[in-house]
């Protein structure tokens, strides 16, 4: 876009503030780093301490900020919520993209506390995430809120109902936001990856195969119709479209980034 005034191109993101979460590798990096590259002021929060002084060491950006909290615990996003406010004054992006894979075990194997685990990172993480970042946004009146799903919050998959369970729940809880949220112009969407090339999918490739890995790597990847994972930058570029005012007429979707997967 060219600011005729300034006679210069002007980034998507240009002043925007962001808050990413499960920021400190996979998608969550990927995304801080395009944010960044696009005029964001980025926090990029974890739970991971260590991870995010790597990627403090990576992105090394004036303006991003790095902010050790656990999605799981109200009181702690709200401090997120406070120490943005404080470091940049306001927020207009929300990426609410932490998330576990869960164990890979058919669901009479499959643990109360291993259920409560995923279910408390994937959704009441969400939801909090939703509530805090609402919170902040509606006193502009405005803002973008992202969720990360995922090809298994559309559908079923074996052995991962935890994981499958916890993906549905947040499309849900997108779609009841949207609507409640529309009226102070905070648009709400999830983004519904198939298998990306990052951790996760390496954790459940070796879950699924044991030593087998290629092997089921290859069965993965000849499901998908483009015949390949997707790269944790491929699901940036879809985020700084939803973050962006491009799709300033867009909530309460889902967006599938799966190599064709959802068209059969």
């Amino acid at each position: 876009m060219l600011n005729s005034r300034k006679g210069y191109f002007m980034k998507k993101l240009e002043n925007k503030i962001a808050v990413i979460t499960g920021a400190s590798g996979g998608i969550g990096l990927a995304t801080s780093t395009l944010f960044l590259q696009e005029g964001a002021k980025v926090v990029l929060v974890d739970k991971d301490q260590n991870e995010l002084k790597k990627a403090e060491k990576n992105l090394s950006s004036k303006n991003a900020r790095f902010f050790r909290a656990d999605v799981t615990s109200e009181a702690e996003m709200r401090d997120t919520m406070s120490y943005t406010e404080n470091q940049f004054g306001s927020l207009d992006i929300a990426f609410l993209n932490a998330g576990v894979e869960g164990p890979v075990k058919s669901i009479f194997d499959y643990t109360s506390d291993e259920f409560e685990k995923v279910m408390a990172i994937n959704v009441r993480g969400v939801f909090y995430g939703l509530k805090v970042c609402a919170s902040l946004m509606r006193k502009q009146q405005r803002g973008s809120i992202i969720i990360t799903s995922s090809l298994a919050g559309l559908r079923g998959m074996p052995k991962i109902s935890g994981y499958v369970a916890s993906k549905h729940a947040v499309v849900g809880l997108m779609k009841a936001a949207a609507l409640e949220l529309a009226g102070l112009n905070i648009r709400v969407n999830t983004i519904n990856p198939a298998p990306i090339a990052t951790r996760m999918i390496s954790a459940l490739e070796e879950n699924f195969a044991g030593k087998n890995i290629e092997k089921i790597r290859e069965k993965f990847e000849q499901a998908i119709p483009l015949r390949r994972y997707g790269q944790p930058s491929e699901v940036a570029k879809l985020a700084l479209f939803l973050a962006s005012e491009d799709s300033s007429f867009i909530t309460g979707n889902t967006y599938p980034i799966d190599g064709g997967s959802s068209a059969k």
